[in-house]
Formats: C-alpha cells, structure tokens, sequence
C-alpha cells in the first residue's frame, strides 16, 4: 500500500503542494498550511493492525522506528527515505504517574507527559526531527537550501542545532538577548550554530526571520512550517499507546505560540477518524498571565486575536504575544471541548515547587500548565475522578536558576514568597551535629 501526504491550506481547499516545496502560507489566502494524509488508504490497515504494528516498532532498533516519531512514519511523512530520516531516539518519554501530586490536588488519576525527557531536553526534538528529515531530502533531490533558521526562545534553537548538526546542514537561530537561560544558550552554541542574539523580545526576533526566509536559499524551522506539526502530534498518539489504547479524560497543554495545541488535536483526530479511539478528550491551554493573548480571546469568546507585548514571566519559552498559530488553536479547542486558564507568576512557581516534592523536576512552563490544573480542579471544570495528562514540555535542568532562586527566596520582585523553600544546612564534620538535625 502506497501512502502519502502533502501540504493543503488550513482555509479551504485551495490546492495541494509537495512537502518538499518550500512554502509556509497558503498562496491563494496566505493562511498557515497544515499536511493532509490520505485517510483512505491508511483505513486499508485495520485499527487493531495498526495498534500491533505501532506496539511491535515501539523503541525497538530497527531503523527508524524505534523512534517514536517515525514509528509512525506511515502517520507522519511515508515519503521520507529512511535514509534521509535524522533520528536521535526522540519520543518514547515517560508518562509519569504523579501519583502524589495528584493526591494533594484531589485528583486521583493524574499523569505528567515528560516530553523534555529527550535528547535535546525539550519536545520540540519531535518536530525538528521530521523538518531536518525533508530538508536533508529536499537537498539530495537537488534544492539549493544554505541555512536552515528559526526565531526561539531558547528550546527550538537547541534542538534545531543538534538535528542541524547531525545531518551537516548550516543553521542560524535567533535569539531575544538576554532572555533565555543559559543552558539553553549554550546548547545551540556547542552544535555549530550561528547565534545571532538580536536586542528585542521573541516576537521582534520572529518577524525577522520570516523576513529573512523569503531570501533565497533560506528554509525556516518555526512552527508555522507545519512540518514540524506533524512529529509534535505524535505525543497525542503515544499518550493513547501508553494507556494501552485508551483515551484520557483531559490534555493540559503549556501555550505560548500555539503550534502544540494544533499538533496534539490533530494527533488525537488521526486516531478518531482511523478508528483506534472511539472519543477525543478534552483540552486546556494554560498560559502564564503576562504573556496571555489567547486565554483573553477565550474570554471574549474567541471574537479575535489582540497581540499583547508579553510582559517578563518566568515561563520564558512560552513569553509570546502574537502567536503565529493562534487560527489553528483555536480551531482545536472549539472542536475538542476545550478551554483556556492562566496563571501568575507566584502561581507557576508555588506549583512547580509542590509538584517537585513528589519527585519531579518541573519547568517554569510546566509550572504554568500545573497552576492551571489546580485553577480547574478548583472551579470544578475538572472533576476528581477524571484521567488528567499534563504536557510537560522541556526537562528543569535547563532551568537550574528558576530553581536556585526559588529555593534561595529570590523571586521577591515577582511576588513569590517560596512558600516550600529548601536549603542546604551548613554543619561542622561532627556527628553529635549530624545527628540532632537528622533527629530534629
């Protein structure tokens, strides 16, 4: 059986183009594309097949489906060769049951998704995964591409470097100056790329680099190259494969400029319309209040989008104020029953806090999508008894001073009183003092 997919307009059918050209933007309307599968060759393989062939592939070491991605590569992109794939094991992370954590919210079946368990420590490794992939297929077919480029605030340039890195192509990321950690810096610097570290916010940084890929020879890898949607929508898949091909309840999704909110609705959609799941959970965006325009249009009913400067937030990957795929959030949310929360900075923290007593290390954007589960659980928008899957997005060693000035009392300006504060306690080599802190 042949499959395949190709790039559509997510605004009407205005025509189909190869994945292999380079366009973002439908040029009929100008709207974001999205990538079309052909449904009715994937229904030739019956729902039960497909769940034994997706368990069967499931991080094993055949190339390359052990990868969680492209162990649903006939789900992704059939046409990329396996040898132009570029794979670093992404995907197959822990969904970690938090169990304790869920008891001191009430809910009894609570689980983190923790996408930043991956090789570049965030989920954005599963789309860069498919988009370096066709960009190294793009360039053995014959297309002149120099640099591939992305805007970041700090997740994306790392992972586009690594992957960049992998398969020999140049890669130049921009970056807010200032603004992201230096874990984060660092990463994209150790692979070989060039930084360009421009004095303005995310969204500054953004409008530069669509401006620069209409340059020739230039291929962008943000997120309304709706490639990269296509490895992101199979964290939905996974999440499903996990539960032994049962559905959660509810999906609680950090969102900053919306491309993983389309991507995991569009995940869970496959799955619907394929027959592997007989119903589709319920959504959550959350966002961190100074960086919050969709959760404002959700209160107006989603009239339209209002960019907001996006003020400073410890939740710095997710500080974003014209997010590029807004349409397409909130086409997900409208289908998916979903809703939109907040949350202050004290809130993120004091979340992120108490869930790392039960033995996680959170993110500050997790701590957002946390604060916000407590705001829903509290308004009884989600009931207690309900299965709960929080999207983890990137591992909190990149964020080892989010957590140092947490547990130092640092955070004042924000507000946060570090309400759970732990601090080593200096002691003489001496074992009577030992001893009466151990016993204290």
């Amino acid at each position: 059986m042949e499959y395949r997919a190709w790039f559509r307009c997510t605004n009407g059918e205005h025509g189909q183009w190869s994945v292999e050209e380079v366009l973002y933007r439908c040029p009929t309307c100008g709207s974001l594309l999205e990538v079309a599968h052909d449904l009715s060759a994937l229904r030739a393989r019956s729902p039960s097949a497909w769940m034994r062939l997706f368990d069967d592939r499931y991080k094993r070491t055949t190339w390359p489906y052990g990868s969680g991605v492209w162990g649903k590569k006939e789900w992704v992109l059939p046409l990329v060769e396996d040898d132009n794939v570029v794979s670093l094991d992404e995907g197959g992370t822990n969904l970690f049951w938090a169990d304790r954590y869920g008891q001191s919210l009430g809910l009894t079946d609570l689980w983190i998704k923790l996408c930043g368990n991956s090789h570049t420590g965030s989920f954005k490794d599963l789309g860069m995964t498919v988009l370096v992939s066709v960009v190294k297929q793009m360039i053995a077919h014959g297309t002149p591409i120099q640099a591939v480029v992305c805007a970041s605030t700090g997740d994306t340039s790392a992972s586009l470097a690594a992957y960049c890195a992998v398969a020999g192509i140049r890669s130049v990321v921009l970056l807010p100056r200032g603004l992201v950690s230096t874990a984060q810096l660092v990463q994209p610097l150790a692979n070989g790329s060039l930084v360009l570290a421009l004095d303005t916010d995310f969204d500054g940084c953004m409008g530069i680099v669509q401006q620069l890929s209409q340059e020739p020879g230039i291929y962008l890898a943000n997120s309304m190259n709706s490639l990269r949607l296509e490895g992101q929508k199979t964290i939905a898949i996974e999440i499903v494969q996990q539960f032994d091909w049962e559905v959660p309840d509810w999906v609680v999704i950090p969102g900053g400029n919306l491309g993983n909110v389309s991507a995991l609705g569009a995940g869970f959609l496959m799955l619907y319309d394929l027959g592997l799941i007989r119903r589709l959970p319920r959504i959550a965006v959350a966002q961190a209040e100074r960086a919050n325009p969709l959760y404002l249009a959700y209160t107006r009913g989603f009239d339209r989008l209002e960019p907001v400067f996006a003020g400073r937030t410890l939740a710095t990957a997710i500080r974003i104020g014209n997010p590029v795929s807004y349409d397409r959030a909130v086409r997900t949310l409208q289908r998916f029953d979903g809703v939109v929360e907040q949350a202050t900075e004290p809130e993120l923290a004091e979340a992120a806090a108490k869930a790392d007593l039960s033995g996680m290390f959170t993110d500050p954007h997790t701590g957002v999508a946390l604060a916000a589960l407590e705001k829903l659980i509290g308004s009884g928008t989600i009931s207690r008894n309900q299965r709960v899957v929080v999207i983890s997005t990137a591992n909190g060693l990149k964020f080892t001073d989010f957590k140092v000035n947490y547990h130092q009392g640092a955070l004042t300006q924000d507000g946060i009183t570090s309400k759970v504060a732990n601090q080593p306690v200096d002691l003489p080599a001496d074992f009577d003092a030992v001893r009466r802190h151990v016993f204290a």
